[in-house]
């Protein structure tokens, strides 16, 4: 897929993806080639939010990371042991509470979901799973992106203790807006332990109003 030029075959590179790309995404072991050889789509991502469900269904079944099964095509798992799992999936709906539309032609959102109870999950390590997935211009634009709600606020907090709802209180949250798309970044943090469940979703910006909306109304 690259060229003799590409980076990707240069030699300090994959020795660079070895040491921390592994650590990123929780890739079963038929995975490992793929990833220690650089050849996953790290250069620009050619299917995201707003295109066609015939373009995001071929750069799915197209993308060495993802690799979907004979019988997946928008929703992908992947595994390694009970304990270490993640999922996939491109929508025609936007985030939140699934409401009716016409137009079911083109993707609205993507989302990563990732498990993983022996190494623990944190917002560093799904921002870096962004890079893996869809390369440098996404997760820039993710980097440059203005934060502009965060949860829980502390009487979400004090609510939830009085209640003994501890999920509410455990769920971790952002939502920024960059120059190209909106994101949504959420872990589970349990108070007095490790959190073991996230997920980024990848959305169009028009639709980010609607989900701050309901994430605050929750």
């Amino acid at each position: 897929m690259w060229d003799e030029f590409s980076p990707f075959n240069k030699g300090w590179y994959k020795e660079m993806l070895k040491n921390s790309l592994l650590k990123v995404l929780i890739l079963p072991f038929s995975l490992v080639p793929y990833v220690c050889g650089g050849t996953f789509f790290a250069d620009q991502a050619k299917a995201l939010p707003g295109q066609t469900t015939e373009e995001v269904g071929a750069w799915i079944q197209a993308h060495p990371t993802l690799r979907p099964n004979i019988n997946e095509k928008f929703f992908i798992q992947k595994s390694d042991t009970a304990a270490q799992r993640f999922t996939f999936q491109a929508s025609v709906f936007a985030p939140g509470k699934v409401e009716f539309i016409k137009d079911r032609s083109r993707i609205r959102s993507e989302r990563l979901s990732m498990y993983d109870a022996i190494n623990g999950m944190s917002f560093e390590r799904l921002e870096e799973s962004l890079r893996v997935l869809y390369g440098l211009d996404i997760y820039q634009d993710f980097r440059r992106a203005q934060v502009i709600y965060e949860y829980p606020s502390q009487s979400t907090v004090n609510s939830a203790r009085f209640a003994k709802t501890p999920i509410r209180e455990a769920l971790r949250g952002e939502l920024r807006v960059g120059d190209r798309y909106a994101y949504w970044v959420e872990i589970a943090q349990p108070k007095n332990g490790k959190a073991f469940t996230g997920q980024i979703t990848v959305l169009l910006k028009s639709d980010l109003n609607k989900l701050e909306a309901q994430l605050k109304s929750r």
